[in-house]
């Protein structure tokens, strides 16, 4: 998805951790947020590069989901490893990058981040209830790529 505005991008990391943490505390699922710090101007294609590099691509029931973001070329991308797509189909990621967008255009950078991160959480917690994911380390930090 791509989004307009000129204002500079300011994001609260620590908001953002906590959702994190609060997502993945009601699921065996895993959220990231990667911050990128060149220019993606195909970002679903770079969230599928970045993907398998990342923890949440071993996850035993396949439902880690990545929040893909391009400041530098305004692009951004989330997607759900195949456990997660199954439950949820096309609609919800076209809704979900919506809203997200939404936020973006008002310069709402950290909001629309933590819009995305609180809704793909439920959508975790709904179909993959905590308990089985023993183990694995929590993804409660926003990371930059370059």
């Amino acid at each position: 998805m791509r989004w307009l505005f000129s204002s500079p991008i300011d994001l609260d990391h620590a908001r953002v951790t906590a959702a994190i943490v609060a997502a993945e505390a009601q699921t065996s699922g895993r959220v990231r947020v990667l911050v990128a710090r060149h220019r993606a101007p195909r970002p679903i294609a770079a969230a599928q590069a970045h993907f398998p590099k990342l923890s949440i691509a071993t996850l035993p029931q396949r439902n880690g989901v990545l929040i893909f973001v391009s400041p530098r070329s305004r692009t951004f991308a989330i997607i759900g490893d195949r456990g997660v797509h199954e439950q949820c189909g096309e609609a919800f990621w076209t809704e979900l990058a919506a809203a997200m967008t939404g936020y973006f255009k008002q310069g709402r950078f950290t909001d629309g981040l933590v819009h995305g991160i609180e809704r793909a959480g439920a959508l975790l917690a709904a179909h993959f209830p905590p308990g089985s994911d023993a183990g694995l380390p929590p993804t409660d930090a926003v990371e930059d790529v370059d």
